[in-house]
């Protein structure tokens, strides 16, 4: 080998062990709303679907809507008195524990994982959810 390359060798080794190990573990990316949907099917889906209400509420417009308010829903008298807009705060301080938000609501399911608590808002502001 030359000179040049080898001189040049622990700078590209030293550039390698810092930038792979950070490009891994590192930059948060956004969450798409593709993988919320995902999420929403696997984790919401068994109560709530975005276009009709089942066990739960539709979701289809939820981003400011007043909190009881889905027309055709029978919320709990806790909700609907619960003076709440969701937006994405809202939503995620809901999807940690919706009974510490509301006593008294009906909706018991959390969801612990911050990463995924963002995918499934990015989903219900897309356009799919509107």
């Amino acid at each position: 080998m030359n000179k040049t390359i080898l001189s040049v060798l622990p700078v590209v080794a030293l550039a390698a062990a810092v930038l792979v190990p950070a490009a891994r573990s590192g930059a948060q990316t956004a969450p798409s709303a593709a993988d919320g949907m995902r999420l929403y099917q696997a984790k919401c889906g068994g109560c709530h679907s975005i276009a009709a209400n089942k066990v739960g509420p539709a979701h289809k417009g939820v981003f400011g809507r007043k909190a009881g308010m889905a027309p055709g829903y029978n919320y709990s008298p806790a909700l609907r008195a619960a003076n709440i807009t969701w937006n994405a705060t809202t939503i995620d301080q809901w999807l940690q524990g919706p009974q510490k938000m509301v006593k008294g609501t009906r909706m018991f399911l959390s969801v612990p994982n911050p990463a995924e608590r963002a995918a499934i808002i990015a989903y219900l502001r897309s356009d799919a959810a509107k």
